[in-house]
């Protein structure tokens, strides 16, 4: 007997909006409808996802998530940026939809992960299916600051907060700490997604 499978189903406004933008991430529709209820089949990177249409369903209020488990989440990130960076022309880091980039996780035992937040603002959230190293490297105060601010914002959607325990850890941190420039790089980014522009 195979194995049973979990196929996420997400809400959204627009199955309009949201078959687009999986398209450009390499997904082709295996389901469509319109009446008497809308519903969206996509299959892409060896993975199934179903969306549904509903009424007044707005991306500031999504509560809605699934994991992804793959081998490598830096080669599928690349797809999808590439994808994005081609349609959207450039990378989009703020907003709906944005994602995030690869990056170990401290809330996931150390795996790398990246989120992917959809027009409708579902999240999806990539993680690898490889083991975390064992025995982590010591960190310095600033580069667990660097960890907080990474679960902050690419976990738990408050750049915000992430910005303000970064920014109060980089002062604070001398000039020599060796994470001085993961933290200087990860602070660039969260003040571009808090820019208006």
């Amino acid at each position: 007997m195979p194995d049973p499978r979990t196929i996420p189903l997400l809400p959204c406004g627009d199955i309009g909006e949201i078959e687009p933008f999986f398209a450009a991430l390499g997904f082709r529709t295996t389901y469509h409808q319109r009446r008497p209820n809308p519903a969206l089949g996509l299959n892409g990177h060896g993975f199934d996802l179903q969306y549904y249409g509903l009424d007044g369903h707005t991306p500031e209020s999504s509560h809605s998530s699934c994991l992804v488990i793959v081998d490598d989440t830096g080669q599928i990130w690349e797809e999808f940026a590439a994808g994005l960076r081609e349609t959207y022309g450039k990378l989009p880091i703020k907003g709906f939809p944005r994602i995030t980039r690869p990056r170990a996780r401290k809330n996931a035992d150390g795996l790398s992960g990246f989120s992917l937040v959809d027009p409708a603002g579902n999240w999806l959230r990539f993680f690898s299916s490889g083991s975390a190293e064992t025995s982590p490297p010591e960190l310095s105060r600033l580069g667990e600051a660097v960890q907080n601010a990474v679960v902050l914002a690419d976990s738990k959607g408050d750049v915000p907060q992430a910005a303000k325990v970064l920014q109060g850890a980089i002062k604070r941190a001398p000039a020599d700490d060796p994470a001085q420039g993961d933290a200087r790089r990860f602070m660039d980014e969260l003040t571009e997604r808090l820019s208006d522009g």
